[in-house]
């Protein structure tokens, strides 16, 4: 029978897997580091997928299929469950699996003042990364750390210029990077799904003074602009040599 079910272009699977959470009939696995329908009878063409695959490599077809089986679907599912009762569910890239993370405390760090004689103790730096990931490439556009998120739009070298990066821009924020020139992606609809679908309160871009750095800005803005709301936003612009120029 002609029916709709999706499919999956390879070259723009990334194999981060966040396909494979997203489908509840199970109809999608990973094949050799690549998402695949595995079988047609599985997918109810609703495509649950779709919105979370961070490189749009899963779209709609209408062509000859099985029929959805409700029945083997149920059944497959009660199987699955029966044999990882115990085991993490995420069956994606382990290196894109969803975490939040709690940054609300500091621990101590022991130094030793040798010329003084005596222990002193300082307060550790600690990372201000919220979630994880933090590719814009690989974040899902609907995860749950969005919501009334402030948002830090940053490119990848910024961490590395400016000294002070997660106290200044990262904390209490969800933070996203990326670089135009190197992912030679335009990160404008994504991020426009990012901030149409969520609650953000807020967007800070933090960008380098290089040109290249410009796409970045440029997606942001298109984003915010596209997704109709009115959002408080800023750019920031750290120089090469990790000061802040405007």
């Amino acid at each position: 029978m002609i029916r709709r079910v999706i499919h999956i272009d390879e070259d723009k699977c990334n194999g981060c897997g966040a396909c494979v959470t997203a489908c509840h009939e199970g109809a999608i696995g990973l094949v050799d580091g690549k998402a695949r329908l595995m079988r047609d009878d599985y997918c109810d063409g609703l495509g649950d997928c779709l919105p979370q695959c961070p490189t749009g490599a899963i779209s709609f077809v209408e062509r000859e299929a099985a029929a959805y089986d409700e029945a083997a679907v149920l059944a497959n599912k009660a199987a699955k469950e029966q044999a990882v009762a115990h085991k993490p569910h995420f069956s994606g890239c382990p290196g894109s699996m969803m975490r939040q993370f709690n940054r609300n405390s500091q621990a101590n760090a022991k130094t030793e003042d040798s010329a003084a004689g005596h222990t002193a103790f300082t307060v550790a730096p600690e990372s201000q990364l919220a979630q994880w990931p933090c590719q814009i490439k690989l974040v899902p556009v609907n995860a749950p750390y969005f919501d009334g998120a402030k948002l830090l739009i940053a490119a990848d070298c910024t961490a590395y210029a400016y000294a002070n990066m997660h106290q200044e821009f990262m904390k209490g924020k969800i933070t996203i990077i990326g670089c135009p020139k190197l992912d030679d992606v335009d990160y404008s609809e994504k991020l426009t799904q990012i901030i149409s679908n969520n609650n953000i309160q807020s967007v800070t871009i933090v960008r380098m003074e290089v040109p290249c750095c410009g796409g970045l800005e440029y997606a942001a803005r298109t984003a915010l602009q596209n997704s109709g709301k009115f959002i408080p936003w800023q750019v920031v612009t750290i120089s090469t040599d990790g000061k802040i120029l405007d």
